[in-house]
């Protein structure tokens, strides 16, 4: 039986042309707020990578594999942060700051379920260079107007900074490395709080302990209400992380914004602000999300360069619009018209006809499987073709062609198709 990897999948024409217009509209927006267009390769040297992303991450999740040719190992591009981490290392004369958009695949060993694939498409916009709350705010700002530009209308982008965990966690309750509980935390969303109270994580903490990191992750709300709240811990991390929380909401005074505690993001190299976008139906977890990385770079090159950045994922960005009526399918091709040989012998005509249009611009298809002319129209409402041009011996001595669309016919001479048609489409 002829089938797929699990967790892959096939893309026919109405879903491609969905998602190539889904990532046009993300690049012009990208390019809207100044990015530019980066790539690197899909395979990585495996030792480039390791230690970099979380023990999670490289012991269950990254595609790693020997190339038997070289005896070097290669990963598969788990995420298109890091290649940009270690670009940025390899050119320390960048000039900074580095706005770069990079628009990828990325594979990871998931477990396939709905809106979780083992391939899919990534949209990232990163700032490298600021260490200042106002690239944040515009990586934020960027993201909510890629969820308004598409009519997404309840959706909200969760905010919270790392150091404000871990301030709490080393000041109030005295967990010196809390990145075990950030990967607890993390399941919440997915698990529930009973599920996290679960983790063998907890087995060895008191239980009072345990109640105070639930009732804390359980805070959310107005950033100025909660915050207030905060303002008393003196531990440094703390407050620098309020600090800069200010400046990023006082920026954006934007209404879908939520001050969420529970938010820490699952990969290790967050060291700042991070954020979320999700909607409130369907459940299929975050849209968007990053947060800021002052120390990736670093790892590669010895020195530390603030970056922060935003990743789009397409595949639940397109399944949540789907189900929610955003997007649609109905475009199942691209071709806007399809010329219709009434008799074979026209068919050299035809040809001349579909060469003209081609050359005006428009996407045009003909029959090459020399079908009747019922069943070319046929074909022709199957791939949704907004208008069918005849043409048979009679068109071909008056050097015309007739025009169909919607149950309208119209007449137009040869030389003037191309204007005709720009008309007839509109």
């Amino acid at each position: 039986m002829v089938s797929i990897p699990r967790g892959f999948r096939d893309f026919p024409p109405p879903f491609m042309i969905l998602r190539k217009e889904v990532m046009a509209k993300i690049e012009e927006i990208f390019k809207r707020y100044g990015f530019d267009p980066f790539e690197t390769p899909v395979l990585e040297y495996w030792e480039t990578v390791r230690g970099k992303l979380g023990e999670e991450a490289e012991t269950k999740l990254m595609f790693i594999f020997p190339d038997f040719m070289s005896k070097e190992w290669y990963t598969l591009r788990y995420e298109l942060t890091f290649p940009l981490a270690r670009y940025i290392a390899m050119h320390p004369e960048t000039p900074l700051p580095f706005k770069r958009y990079h628009i990828g695949r990325v594979w990871r060993h998931e477990e396939p379920q709905k809106s979780r694939y083992r391939e899919f498409w990534q949209c990232d916009a990163d700032t490298v260079g600021s260490p200042y709350p106002e690239a944040d705010a515009e990586i934020i700002k960027l993201n909510i107007e890629v969820m308004r530009d598409f009519g997404f209308q309840e959706f909200t982008v969760k905010v919270n900074d790392r150091r404000l965990l871990t301030g709490i966690f080393e000041e109030e309750l005295g967990i010196d490395n809390p990145l075990p509980v950030y990967r607890s935390i993390d399941k919440l969303d997915k698990i529930g709080e009973d599920g996290v109270r679960a983790d063998p994580l907890y087995k060895g903490m008191h239980e009072d302990l345990v109640d105070k990191i639930m009732g804390l992750i359980s805070v959310r709300g107005e950033f100025e209400e909660v915050s207030e709240n905060l303002r008393g811990i003196k531990n440094e991390k703390v407050l620098q992380a309020l600090s800069h929380l200010e400046e990023i909401f006082s920026i954006l005074e934007e209404k879908n914004l939520l001050f969420d505690l529970s938010l820490v993001r699952g990969l290790e190299y967050y060291t700042g602000p991070v954020f979320e976008t999700v909607v409130k139906e369907p459940r299929i977890g975050s849209l968007a999300g990053g947060g800021r990385y002052d120390r990736l770079i670093g790892l590669y090159s010895g020195r530390d360069v603030p970056a922060t950045g935003v990743s789009i994922g397409v595949e639940r960005l397109i399944d949540a619009g789907l189900e929610l009526g955003v997007f649609n399918l109905n475009k199942k091709s691209y071709i806007q018209a399809f010329v219709v040989s009434v008799r074979r012998e026209s068919w050299r005509y035809a040809w001349k006809v579909a060469e003209i249009l081609r050359s005006g611009g428009f996407y045009v298809s003909l029959d090459l499987m020399r079908r009747n002319q019922s069943n070319q129209r046929e074909y022709a409402r199957k791939l949704g073709t907004e208008v069918m041009i005849f043409v048979g011996p009679k068109e071909e001595e008056n050097e015309t062609v007739t025009l169909y669309r919607d149950g309208k016919r119209k007449s137009v001479p040869l030389r003037s198709i191309v204007s005709e048609l720009s008309a007839f489409l509109s």
